[in-house]
């Protein structure tokens, strides 16, 4: 009898359980994130029960743990090869950058900077009348060297093998020579409060001077950027003007880049 007894107490404390981590991976994707202090309370649970079930739940790769709050997936983010990136999303790029060309106006003279989303754009790229080009990316200057209607420059420095463009001080030196009506950059990670960010700390100082030397800062970045950090912080989201992306964005998200008086364009 004794032995029913604790079998009982057993079974409902796995579907105890069982139904908290149910709640709390729904309560992670309404919201965005959890907080240990808020899981507690809800299911008068000690913090110490919390911090194993959010770590059981991590070692499933269900969720990632940072600061007593946990968050859909590691936002923290591994360098690939552009040969790799170029295969990801390609759809969900090739729509942004379509509707990047669209910003395009008589005479601009525009930074492209490096990254996928940046060579897709290059291949979509149609001239209104003339446009000069300065481009960081080989990539892109070769697709570009071949429209007669573009006035091209690439940037010089130290070229980077995993993304095929430039980076360094000469790069940066070059870049103070001139102004340009618009920047398009593309970014390994959009953090709300952090900013964007890239994989390399290299690529960043670049690309800082990319925003210093144009008018207007155009993002072009698929939704799975969102939430994600990269090594090297390149600006905070108040220097940017308009972020292209895809319509699997979040409502929140898109919300709070409004707030911040960003232009967001879905496509």
């Amino acid at each position: 009898m004794q032995n029913n007894v604790h079998l009982s107490k057993n079974i409902r404390m796995v579907l105890n359980i069982i139904d908290r981590h149910g709640l709390i991976l729904k309560k992670l994707k309404e919201n965005g994130f959890v907080t240990v202090n808020d899981l507690s309370k809800e299911f008068n649970v000690s913090l110490v029960t919390i911090r194993k079930d959010l770590k059981l739940l991590e070692e499933r790769k269900l969720l990632f743990r940072t600061h007593g709050k946990a968050i859909p997936l590691n936002p923290y983010i591994t360098e690939h090869s552009v040969n790799i990136k170029e295969k990801v999303n390609i759809n969900e790029k090739k729509r942004i950058a379509a509707a990047a060309g669209l910003t395009l106006e008589p005479y601009d003279s525009i930074i492209i900077a490096s990254g996928t989303s940046v060579i897709e754009f290059a291949r979509h790229l149609k001239p209104v009348k003339r446009l000069t080009v300065l481009t960081a990316s080989l990539n892109t200057a070769l697709i570009l060297s071949e429209n007669p209607n573009i006035d091209l420059m690439q940037l010089g420095g130290i070229v980077r093998s995993n993304s095929s463009s430039v980076v360094g001080p000469i790069g940066e030196k070059m870049l103070a020579e001139f102004t340009f009506t618009k920047l398009f950059l593309g970014v390994d990670g959009i953090d709300l409060d952090y900013g964007l960010t890239t994989t390399s700390s290299m690529e960043a100082s670049l690309n800082k001077e990319m925003i210093k030397a144009a008018q207007k800062i155009i993002i072009l970045a698929d939704s799975s950027k969102f939430g994600r950090k990269g090594f090297g912080r390149i600006c905070g989201l108040e220097d940017v003007d308009q972020i292209i992306t895809d319509n699997k964005i979040d409502e929140k998200t898109k919300i709070r880049l409004a707030e911040l008086g960003i232009d967001v364009v879905v496509v």
